[in-house]
């Protein structure tokens, strides 16, 4: 795939000359007028409109900023002996700073050159136009055209120039006019209409054409063996991209009676991407068991594999997972990329006495910190937090995971190894012979992990684990369930936090609705959580930056479940989880409901994803 660069890489354009001034003109042209036409027009174009700056808005950028106060007399300075240093925008190094927005940025240009501002969050762009830009110079550039009037095409552009408007007529044969619109939003528009599947279409013909010929030459017996043909190779590259540029955590390809269907898991939903022939969908698999190092010819038998590979300049790391149904080998692959920094405990969104409470727990000597939740629910997101806090140079912080989806520098992290002997449980006891103080176990998943987990609490370790349960109360009755003696199960185990992940209302879209009865009912319901005075609730309407969801990206809901004394004595005595989750909540435990609807109350989220998501009381 073509990997774009950024303005902040200091690529230079084309025509563009080495100095700028503080608008990001050429040093060369005149900084009072802008958009001149100064150049004979290419051939076959027609004459481009000339448009000049208003004599109000004459001078530099940073001129112009300081004096409607959106930027101060240092943050400019510090821009510009950056810019002075190692070149660059002073728009983006300023967005970069954080001195200013990047849409306060983007109003700031239109009003500098005398241009309208696009939002294309809400203005759909004309699929009839993308082809008159290609997708390599878009990305290079940083422009999307967005429609076309007669003979004129108006392209979004972050930083205009006459000599990108230049490239773009010379490429287009139109007229152009440009628009302005903050880079994200420029970047997310051509991520999503520049589709990597685009031409799946052409290929799935390709393919068809292939198979054709061979199925005639070696006859059908032959048909379902190994493919590697190219379509295949393609079809597979351009579905990874596009999971890759639409945030997809999970691809599924599975096979149906009439189709292959694709689909992406995005923020915690799937979303059904394409649908494809049925004969192409063995060679799908193939190609993908190929990459990831799997038995191609084994198809009964479910089979897991890892896979590593470059997308758009970015390295990705791919688990996959395959099993046969009465329809054929359906396959699932996690996508996990690398260059996603680890959150920080305090970026997770617990609430600030949830997060000062975990902060002291986990910075104890020894003992047992479990996190709670189904799949998918951000576990070892929140371990890696947790290991991130506590981590230091004083302290041996070993892991035994499966697998290690992020790198630390400083710690010792196992990959587990069934083939090879090495479990949980095996390489947890390995783990206790060179002497650590750190423990993370990925999950706990059986008896004997879960026993040696306990052991190495008690025996002077610190551990945080991860377990598959519905809340943090039923999480500490596995231990009982699994045989593990209640009291060792009081005496190790600090604390247990449950957890789940909420979509969060697009900023771009958000707007009022009015609550169903069912919705109010459960609303209602929820306790001290729910604000009967409540009367305006938000929901997200779908808009093109969320792609008619509603929603854009997650926020974690939490319930801590510290072990007080009280807690210890009803364990001991085999308390129902009932009374121990009545006794938590007397403590003050709020839980994982309440706190979803106290974000319902600053309308971050929906009651409707709260009903979908935390199916817990």
């Amino acid at each position: 795939m073509v990997a774009f660069k950024r303005k902040s890489e200091k690529t230079p354009r084309s025509g563009q000359g080495p100095a700028e001034d503080g608008a990001g003109n050429s040093g060369e042209r005149n900084a009072g007028s802008v958009l001149v036409d100064d150049g004979p027009t290419p051939a076959n174009v027609p004459p481009i409109a000339t448009r000049t700056m208003p004599a109000a808005y004459k001078g530099r950028l940073g001129d112009l900023l300081l004096e409607k106060n959106l930027i101060t007399a240092e943050q400019l300075e510090q821009a510009l002996a950056e810019q002075r240093e190692a070149g660059g925008k002073l728009g983006e190094l300023l967005v970069n700073m954080g001195a200013l927005g990047a849409q306060v940025l983007a109003d700031a240009l239109a009003g500098f050159f005398g241009l309208v501002v696009v939002n294309l969050r809400r203005d759909n762009v004309d699929p009839a136009v993308i082809s008159l830009i290609p997708e390599a110079m878009a990305r290079e550039q940083l422009a999307i055209p967005v429609r076309s009037e007669e003979d004129r095409l108006y392209v979004a552009v972050a930083e205009p120039s006459d000599e990108l408007r230049d490239l773009l007529a010379s490429t287009s044969k139109r007229n152009v006019s440009l628009m302005i619109a903050p880079l994200s939003d420029i970047i997310w528009a051509i991520d999503s209409n520049y589709r990597a599947i685009g031409s799946v279409g052409m290929l799935v013909q390709a393919f068809e054409a292939v198979e054709g010929a061979r199925k005639k030459a070696v006859g059908a017996a032959e048909v379902e063996e190994v493919s590697d043909d190219a379509p295949v190779v393609q079809v597979v590259d351009r579905i990874l991209t596009q999971a890759m540029r639409d945030r997809a955590s999970d691809v599924h390809i599975e096979p149906s009676e009439d189709f292959v269907r694709v689909r992406f898991r995005i923020d915690g939903a799937l979303k059904e991407i394409l649908q494809l022939p049925i004969a192409i969908g063995p060679g799908l698999v193939s190609r993908i068991k190929i990459m990831a190092n799997m038995n191609i010819v084994e198809r009964r038998r479910p089979q897991d594999g890892q896979l590593t590979i470059t997308i758009d300049g970015s390295e990705v790391d791919v688990r996959v997972a395959t099993v046969s149904t009465i329809m054929g080998e359906n396959c699932v692959m996690r996508i996990l990329d690398k260059t996603r920094s680890v959150f920080k405990l305090n970026d997770l969104g617990m609430p600030r006495d949830t997060h000062a409470t975990y902060s002291k727990l986990v910075r104890s000597p020894f003992g047992m910190v479990l996190c709670a939740g189904p799949t998918g629910s951000g576990k070892t997101t929140t371990l890696y937090a947790t290991l991130s806090e506590v981590s230091n140079p004083t302290l041996n912080v070993m892991t035994i995971e499966d697998p290690v989806e992020y790198v630390f520098p400083s710690i010792n992290q196992i990959q587990t190894n069934e083939q090879a002997g090495l479990t949980f449980a095996t390489g947890l006891k390995s783990i206790l012979r060179q002497d650590p103080d750190v423990i993370l176990v990925g999950e706990i998943r059986d008896v004997e992990t879960t026993r040696v987990a306990v052991q190495s609490a008690l025996t002077g370790h610190f551990v945080i684990s991860s377990m598959h349960a519905t809340d943090s109360v039923s999480a500490l009755h596995r231990f009982l369930d699994m045989g593990i003696e209640s009291f060792l199960v009081a005496s190790s185990v600090l604390a247990i936090v449950g957890q789940r992940l909420l979509r969060r209302i697009c900023p771009s879209c958000k707007t009022t609705y009015t609550l169903t009865d069912d919705e109010r009912e459960f609303y209602m319901g929820s306790g001290v959580a729910s604000d009967p005075d409540k009367q305006v609730f938000y929901y997200g309407s779908g808009c093109n930056f969320c792609s008619d969801t509603g929603y854009k990206d997650r926020i974690g809901v939490y319930e801590l479940l510290v072990m007080t004394p009280e807690i210890k004595r009803l364990i001991v005595g085999w308390a129902t989880q009932e009374e121990l989750h009545n006794m938590a909540m007397k403590q003050g435990m709020r839980t994982l409901r309440q706190e979803a609807i106290a974000l319902v109350n600053q309308d971050i989220t929906t009651v409707a994803e709260v009903i979908r998501s935390v199916y817990a009381l």
